[in-house]
C-alpha cells in the first residue's frame, strides 16, 4: 500500500487491450493516481493483486473466464483489502445491487470519458484521505466519513459559481430539446459560454438529471450530448434550485 509516499496506486482491469490502455491513460493524468499493472482476465486480476497490491483496482465485469464480481469474494478471501470501483457496461439491475453489496465504492458505465472518470477518482481520493486520517471521537465524526464526497448537495443547492437563473434555463433548453444537445448547443441558445455550459451539464448529469451519451465523429474525441434524465425536476417553477453562493453563469 502507498499510504506513506501519498499516491494511490491502481489496477485496471478490462479484457479489451486498447480498452484497458485508454483507461490507464486516463488514471494517469489524475493525482495522485498511479497505474501500476493492467490485467485482461479474471484469473490474471487475482494474480496482479496479489503481486502488487495495488490500493484501487478499476474493474470490468464481462471478463472472459469470471464474471466480473466473483473476483472480489476471491481477494477478499486471500486478505486483500483494496478498494473496487466497477467500470463496465453491465445495466443489469442485478449487477448495479451485486455491486452494492460487495462494497464497490463506485460504478461507472460505459462509454464514457476523461470527464466522467475524473470526478469519481478525485471523490474516491477525498474519501479514502478521510477514512485514513479520522479519528472517530463521536458519532459526528463517523456520520461525516460516512457522508464522505459521495453526498450529493443537500436540498438542491448548488454548487458555488451557479446560478439558479442560469440553471433553469439550462434545464428549459434540455426539456424543450428535440432529443440531445452539447454544450455548445446549449450555449449557443441560452447566451453563455461553453464552458459555463458545460459545467450545468456536468452538474445536472452528476445529480442524475441529465444523461449522457457519446457521439463519435470520424476524428478527435467523442462529443458529449446530454438528455434530460428521469429524475429531472418539472421546471424552472418547481423551485428545484436554490443557490448556496451563487453567482451568474
Amino acid at each position: 500500500m502507498t499510504e506513506s509516499a501519498g499516491t494511490i496506486d491502481v489496477l485496471v482491469v478490462d479484457d479489451d487491450f486498447m480498452v484497458a490502455r485508454v483507461h490507464r491513460t486516463f488514471v494517469e493524468r489524475v493525482a495522485p493516481f498511479r497505474v501500476v499493472g493492467t490485467a485482461h482476465t479474471g484469473e490474471q486480476a487475482i494474480e496482479a493483486v496479489d503481486a502488487l497490491r495495488p490500493d484501487l483496482v478499476l474493474l470490468d465485469l464481462y471478463l472472459p473466464d469470471l464474471f466480473g464480481l466473483d473476483v472480489i469474494p476471491r481477494l477478499r478471501t486471500a486478505g486483500h483489502d483494496c478498494d473496487v470501483m466497477v467500470i463496465t457496461a453491465a445495466r443489469e439491475a442485478d449487477a448495479v445491487r451485486g455491486a452494492v453489496r460487495q462494497g464497490v465504492v463506485d460504478y461507472l458505465l460505459k462509454p464514457f470519458d476523461y470527464e466522467d472518470l475524473q470526478p469519481r477518482l478525485e471523490r474516491y481520493a477525498t474519501q479514502r484521505g478521510r477514512l485514513l486520517t479520522t479519528v472517530v471521537r463521536g458519532q459526528a465524526d463517523v456520520d461525516r466519513v460516512l457522508a464522505g464526497a459521495f453526498a450529493p448537495p443537500a436540498g438542491g443547492a448548488l454548487p458555488k459559481g451557479l446560478s439558479v437563473e442560469t440553471a433553469q434555463l439550462v434545464e428549459r433548453t434540455l426539456r424543450e430539446a428535440d432529443g440531445t444537445v452539447s454544450a455548445a448547443e446549449a450555449a449557443t441558445a441560452i447566451g453563455i459560454s461553453r464552458v459555463s455550459a458545460r459545467r450545468y451539464l456536468e452538474y445536472f448529469h452528476a445529480t442524475g438529471h441529465a444523461d449522457v451519451s457519446l457521439r463519435y465523429g470520424t476524428a478527435g474525441r467523442p462529443e458529449r450530448r446530454y438528455s434530460r434524465g428521469r429524475s429531472a425536476p418539472g421546471g424552472p417553477r418547481d423551485g428545484s434550485y436554490r443557490a448556496g453562493r451563487a453567482t451568474t453563469g
